[in-house]
Formats: C-alpha cells, sequence, structure tokens
C-alpha cells in the first residue's frame, strides 16, 4: 500500500536504494531535536497540571491522580505519537534540525511506527534518562536507539546541501514541457528521492541505476499534468528536479525582493 496518497505509487526506496537515499542523522543533532521537544513536553505538561490543579479541587486524591496519570501518558506518549503520525516522522524538534524519522526502506512512517517508538521513549529517555539510547546509538551503524529498533525506523537529515556539480540540469527536450507542467504535486519526500538518486547515480551500477530511475519515474508520472513525454526515465526525473528547484529560486527571490 502506498504511502503517498490517491494515485497509489509503490515504495520509493527498496532493495539497492537504501543506502543512496538515507542521509543518516548525528547524534548531537538528534540529541538537540530531543532536548527541544522534552522543553515543549515539560512545558505541557506544567500548563496542563497548573490547570488541574485550579479546577480540580473538588476531585478527591484518587481522581485526582487518575487524571495525572492521564496527562503524563498523553503528553510522553501521545505528543511524538500524534506529530509523528501525522507529519510521516517529524517532531518540532525534528522540524526544527530539518531530521525526519523514516522506516528501514526509507518509506514514510505510519501509526505503529510512531507508537512503538513514542511507547520506547518513554522508558530508554524519560525513565532512564536517555543512558541506553544513547549507547545503543553509539554501538548501532545508523545511530539507531532501542525505540528505532523496535519500530524498523531510521531518523535521516532532510535539509543536506547539494553537492558541487551534482545539481540536474534540465533535459533540452523536455524544457518546454517543464515549464508548463505541475510539477508541485509530486510529494516531497518523492521528489527529495529523485534528487538524491540524480546526485549519485554514476555512483551505481547499469543495471541498479536503470532499475532505480524507472521505479522512481513510474512513481512520480502519476503526480504530472500534462503527462510527461516518454522517453528516458533519468531524464524526466532531471527535469522535475530541475523546474521544482528553478521554480523555488524564483519564489525565494521574490520574497527576498518583497
Amino acid at each position: 500500500m502506498s504511502t503517498y496518497g490517491p494515485a497509489q505509487p509503490r515504495d520509493i526506496v527498496t532493495g539497492e536504494a537504501v543506502a543512496l537515499e538515507l542521509r543518516l542523522a548525528q547524534i548531537p543533532t538528534r540529541a538537540l531535536a530531543l532536548m527541544i521537544d522534552m522543553f515543549l513536553q515539560v512545558s505541557l505538561l506544567f500548563v496542563l497540571f497548573l490547570l488541574l490543579n485550579l479546577g480540580g479541587g473538588s476531585l478527591d486524591s484518587a481522581a485526582g491522580a487518575a487524571f495525572g496519570l492521564v496527562i503524563v501518558v498523553s503528553v510522553l506518549v501521545g505528543y511524538p505519537l500524534v506529530l509523528e503520525t501525522l507529519t510521516r516522522g517529524k517532531t518540532v524538534g525534528k522540524q526544527a534540525l530539518g531530521l525526519r524519522a523514516v522506516r528501514d526502506d526509507g518509506g514514510s512512517i505510519r501509526f505503529r511506527h510512531a507508537l512503538a517508538r513514542a511507547l520506547i521513549e518513554v522508558v530508554e529517555i524519560w525513565l532512564l534518562i536517555g543512558v541506553p539510547a544513547l549507547f545503543c546509538s553509539l554501538a548501532n551503524s545508523r545511530g539507531k536507539r532501542f525505540g528505532d529498533l523496535a519500530a524498523g525506523t531510521v531518523v535521516i537529515r532532510e535539509r543536506v546541501p547539494a553537492k558541487a556539480g551534482g545539481l540536474a540540469a534540465m533535459p533540452t527536450e523536455l524544457a518546454a514541457w517543464a515549464a508548463s507542467a505541475d510539477v508541485g504535486r509530486v510529494p516531497d519526500d518523492l521528489a527529495l528521492a529523485a534528487r538524491q538518486f540524480l546526485v549519485r547515480a554514476s555512483e551505481l551500477s547499469p543495471d541498479v541505476r536503470w532499475s532505480m530511475s524507472q521505479r522512481l519515474a513510474d512513481d512520480i508520472r502519476p503526480w504530472l499534468a500534462p503527462p510527461p513525454p516518454r522517453g528516458y526515465p533519468e531524464r524526466l526525473l532531471a527535469a522535475v528536479v530541475a523546474e521544482r528547484r528553478q521554480r523555488e529560486e524564483l519564489r525565494m527571490a521574490s520574497q527576498a525582493a518583497a
């Protein structure tokens, strides 16, 4: 089942593409994102307990303890669970640092992944002050904590500077089509996968390069209007990435001028 929407393209990363598309987040960056989230959670707990004390004067001790437990569970588990489910892998801290939690195959996480991560986070981060998470991340080649191991996820960097010479050039035969095409509907994570493929395509064997470009092009085509001309899939990916980059540069230039 696709995670992108009604057009139902296939998962964008399988087999050989895993190492290509995942830019792993470093432990210090993850720690800083976690501190941002923990600060927000503690602040939310303070406000909710303050409201409970102000409005719970008629509650007996058992009822007050029950409400307090609900508040703690809702904030410690509900905060990462809801945000990572709705944003496909981001919390406020991850958003601020340009990080995202994804499945091991690079696809977007779902409710069950976010739930496993959130439940184990309570133990390894909150109850054990992050010590198990730190040692697990140091021992794991992909920087995974126990929550990642249980959920089958990994945290990646989304905002990665482009390599010198790695920017996709617009294919001449697709320039006219791209100028009038609606390329903004392509999901960001799918466009990111295409860009990263193009950056590293020269490092791949010919067979892997062809199969990956074909798979990505097939996933992108349903999001394009009007449909692109038929041709080499890698050139279609280059046209989409180059056009999206050009439009983003124009938008940023317009904002700067304003």
